[in-house]
């Protein structure tokens, strides 16, 4: 009958609270409407017209949660998202977002080239793939991480409609007109450039890149819109430039020092590291179709990842699972788990990719927890992610995924 709740009940699952690394065993999760209703124990609820998942002492955890993706970067070589028409880049989104979604993932944080567009056809069910929290196009100086024009090129055809992971701007005024661009666009974040990057082709990796007071410019708009600013940087120098000016998602920050860490600390920043990208990149980012000329970058970040984590970790910086693969490389958006796991036990791992990563999202009172209330986004695992190694074969574990209390198997 049209109108009538759609019921699911997953029976006799061991729900993993991950706040507390608890298992709760010999439960029932009943979904109503793709909110998860109740968390039953004893009897299987009786509730003839709902379907069945039988989870024989599966594990149920929450859908996870990736806050650092471009998903349009369908391609290594960034330079060439520009050229190609964007219905061409949507249909290759496609792609990307549903091997997104078969891993695992059911809400994903685009740091740069994701739209309200995109964001749309996933909420609509025209594109299978986890919900998209997206910020449009990243904010880059001239010069900086997000101008991919070679050296020799002054101009180019940059209409919004054209993909492209960022957008120029200069000045207090042209920052602050750009952020109220993306905002009117419906971005849930703004991210910014504030430090060098491996695959722009004219920029270093130590630059600090905008000023502090275009820094604070920023910030002051997405508050004034209830929203918070993410930064692209690596150095301990622009992470400190960028917490000391509100920025509240500190992205990659592999050349961390203990004061820098500190100072996030007291402010409150969150840290996403992205040791899969470096990984990815030094392995089969040249076969992959990354510039050959930006390989020797990855150098100067790829082994100092794992120490930042290892220091935001011990002085208890809130950690993000993320990973910022493009092209070929998506295949691996589960591996920052394994790399993480020589420092990270493993629920403060789990956390990373679903009550933490919620909290940075502002959504912990939506997703990121199998409570009574919350979005029924869920992983069904053979196994007990809290042990040791699960998460690092998370794959070969996942029995199904839930998205808004649909199997999407």
């Amino acid at each position: 009958m049209k109108g009538q709740s759609v019921i699911t009940v997953i029976e006799n699952a061991n729900v993993v609270d991950v706040s507390s690394a608890t298992i709760l065993p010999d439960r029932h999760v009943v979904v109503e409407d793709g909110l998860i209703k109740a968390i039953e124990e004893g009897k299987v609820p009786a509730i003839p017209e709902a379907q069945r998942i039988a989870a024989n002492g599966g594990f149920v955890i929450p859908g996870l949660i990736d806050a650092h993706v471009h998903v349009t970067a369908y391609t290594a070589n960034l330079g060439e998202l520009p050229q190609q028409s964007p219905m061409y880049v949507a249909a290759r989104s496609a792609q990307v977002l549903r091997g997104m979604l078969k891993r695992g993932f059911t809400t994903v944080r685009d740091v740069g080239g994701a739209e309200f567009g995109i964001a749309r056809a996933v909420e609509e069910g025209l594109f299978a793939g986890p919900r998209i929290l997206y910020g449009g196009k990243a904010l880059s100086p001239s010069g900086g991480h997000g101008d991919h024009r070679a050296m020799g090129v002054d101009r180019l055809d940059e209409t919004y409609a054209q993909v492209s992971l960022g957008r120029r701007c200069d000045g207090l005024d042209e920052v602050r007109r750009a952020a109220r661009d993306e905002i009117r666009r419906g971005a849930h974040h703004i991210k910014i450039m504030a430090n060098g990057g491996i695959s722009s082709p004219t920029d270093r990796i130590t630059s600090d890149q905008f000023s502090e007071d275009e820094i604070a410019a920023i910030v002051n708009e997405a508050a004034m819109a209830d929203l918070y600013v993410v930064s692209h940087t690596y150095t301990a120098r622009s992470v400190a430039r960028a917490v000391r000016n509100g920025v509240r998602s500190i992205e990659h920050g592999n050349l961390l020092d203990e004061e820098t860490v500190a100072l996030m600390k007291k402010a409150g920043s969150f840290l996403t590291p992205t040791l899969s990208c470096f990984r990815a990149l030094a392995e089969v980012g040249a076969e992959s179709g990354f510039p050959k000329d930006r390989m020797d970058k990855i150098r100067l970040v790829l082994d100092s990842g794992i120490r930042a984590v290892e220091l935001a970790y011990r002085a208890g910086v809130p950690m993000a699972y993320g990973t910022d693969l493009i092209g070929p490389m998506h295949d691996r958006q589960l591996h920052e788990f394994q790399l993480r796991s020589d420092v990270v036990p493993p629920a403060n791992l789990l956390r990373s990719a679903t009550s933490t990563a919620a909290e940075l999202v502002r959504l912990e009172n939506e997703i990121g927890h199998v409570r009574p209330g919350y979005r029924a986004d869920l992983n069904l695992l053979a196994a007990n992610p809290l042990d040791k190694g699960v998460l690092e074969n998370f794959a070969s574990h996942l029995r199904h995924t839930i998205k808004g209390g649909v199997v999407q198997d």
